[in-house]
């Protein structure tokens, strides 16, 4: 994984090296040992902070270039805002602020991890420095020139300076990892769909396998022998074969139950017969954010070695539109039995899913599910890309992603199922139809998925709006946010993990 930048924690009493980044309050207050380390340029960033109309409002810099009294090439002051109203949750937004004033000629990065009522604490200090590894990542690879004003990718050592050197680093450790699962799920996001499919997706899975992950790959043949012909039915219209990949991690007791993550993978989506509009197809290499996101969870829980036992699912297909594909009409036969109409062959998620789903609730037979899909357009219009839309069938589960999501900063908000929705996706012909009326489009999907977990306690993330495309934040500013890693990394810890 691309990481031009390294992290590292050093004593306060270490002499800064190269940039050095400070935090300051909405009173431009600064803490005793940032003043101590300014010496007499403390009194440069007020003088400064007039001149450039510099208030300390959080995420806010100051940029002082040269700063008199400072061997410092540059001085960047991040504003913490009102230290009443900080959250453990803005830590690593600060992180993001500091490396959004960075660029590729800073070799050295000194961060003095304190603000004005005293130094941050270790797992703080962890937080800043995830935050600056998110916000410095960037997908640039295939570009081979670069136009004026365009940084190349951070490149630098970064010293967050500390009170206690050991804390700090067993703080981020985890959290390094975690980070790590975040830029693996952009990258797989971000990469073009012609380096991108089916089976390489497959093959980049599989290399999980280094961290002990035990993976399995499911050929057509074996889908055939499955039964899943839901999911084989979007991939038969590809030159590219469908797969399916099931990854286990055993960090719990053997025979515990095991917890279950199910991504959708549509590699590309052309929307198959159903064909899209050609405006902004290109984006429909993101259609596999949910696979992603999975695949870099898988990697954040097995190197931080979860204490639980964990099964990631994810199908992976290409939806296109050749002389093989599925009609409007058609009516396929799903793994569990239930024959599925279908309407528009652009409503391909739910049919991969619905194989994965049940194939994943027969053998595995897990507490919970939740699966997370790039699924409907329709999820934009409700809720736009500030939250995922969340449907469960289970409220404690339902309950508890929210609080991960308030606590990560990846936000769902919860959206209603009931039998009442049934009657859109009820069909004539077969058991149901892939597709409702075009209201309440995320619910009747929704509803739909229910039909193939089995009785499971079930959570359905669509994160259409959050997993790619999404407006740059703090912490990102890729195409790709590789969203819900973090979100589904919290709530196992918080919830599911055994305790150390």
């Amino acid at each position: 994984m691309p990481d031009a930048v390294k992290v590292g924690f050093t004593p306060f009493s270490t002499t800064p090296r190269g940039v050095l980044v400070v935090f300051c309050d909405d009173a431009l207050k600064l803490g005793t040992v940032t003043s101590r380390a300014l010496g007499a340029a403390a009194d440069l960033v007020k003088r400064a902070a007039a001149t450039n109309r510099f208030k300390g409002k959080s995420g806010s810099t100051l940029d002082i270039l040269a700063p008199e009294g400072l061997r410092a090439p540059r001085l960047i002051v991040v504003g913490a805002g009102k230290l009443s109203d900080i959250k453990d949750s803005d830590f690593i937004k600060l992180g993001g602020a500091a490396a959004g004033k960075l660029n590729a000629g800073n070799d050295a990065v000194t961060i003095i991890a304190e603000l004005p009522d005293g130094v941050m604490k270790p797992d703080q200090a962890a937080a800043v420095a995830s935050g600056l590894r998110l916000r410095a990542y960037k997908f640039d690879r295939y570009k081979t020139k670069k136009k004026d004003g365009e940084d190349d990718a951070l490149a630098a050592e970064v010293w967050l300076a500390v009170e206690d050197v050991a804390a700090a680093r067993k703080a981020f450790a985890p959290c390094a990892h975690i980070v790590d699962g975040v830029v693996m799920a952009r990258e797989l996001v971000n990469e073009p769909p012609n380096v991108l499919y089916p089976v390489e997706f497959a093959r980049r899975a599989s290399q999980l396998r280094k961290l002990g992950v035990t993976v399995e790959i499911l050929d057509v043949q074996a889908m055939t022998k499955l039964g899943m012909g839901a999911l084989l039915g979007v991939a038969q219209g590809s030159t590219q074969p469908g797969r399916t990949v099931i990854m286990r991690w055993n960090g719990g007791k053997r025979g515990d139950q095991p917890v279950a993550f199910i991504g959708k993978g549509v590699c590309f989506d052309t929307g198959g017969i159903s064909i899209k509009p050609a405006a902004s197809m290109e984006d429909m290499k993101g259609d596999m954010g949910g696979a992603a996101c999975v695949v870099g969870l898988m990697h954040a829980l097995a190197a931080r070695k979860a204490k639980l036992n964990v099964v990631g699912a994810i199908g992976l297909v290409e939806n296109m539109p050749d002389g093989n594909a599925q009609r409007p009409g058609d009516i396929v036969t799903s793994m569990s039995g239930q024959t599925i109409e279908i309407i528009n062959t652009d409503a391909e998620g739910r049919l991969v899913l619905a194989d994965v789903l049940w194939y994943v609730a027969k053998r595995f037979k897990p507490k919970f599910m939740v699966d997370l899909a790039t699924l409907t357009g329709a999820i934009l219009v409700a809720l736009g890309t500030e939250y995922a839309g969340l449907f469960s069938n289970n409220d404690e589960l339902a309950e508890r992603l929210a609080k991960a999501g308030r606590a990560t900063g990846e936000r769902v908000w919860r959206m209603p199922l009931g039998p009442e929705y049934d009657k859109q996706i009820d069909s004539q012909f077969a058991d149901m139809k892939n597709t409702g009326t075009r209201h309440g489009g995320s619910i009747t999907a929704a509803q739909f998925l229910q039909r193939f977990v089995d009785g499971t306690p079930w959570a359905h993330l669509d994160i259409a709006g959050t997993a790619m495309g999404a407006p740059k934040s703090d912490i990102n500013h890729s195409w790709g946010s590789g969203f819900g890693v973090r979100l589904l990394d919290r709530l196992v810890a918080e919830y599911y993990e055994a305790k150390r």
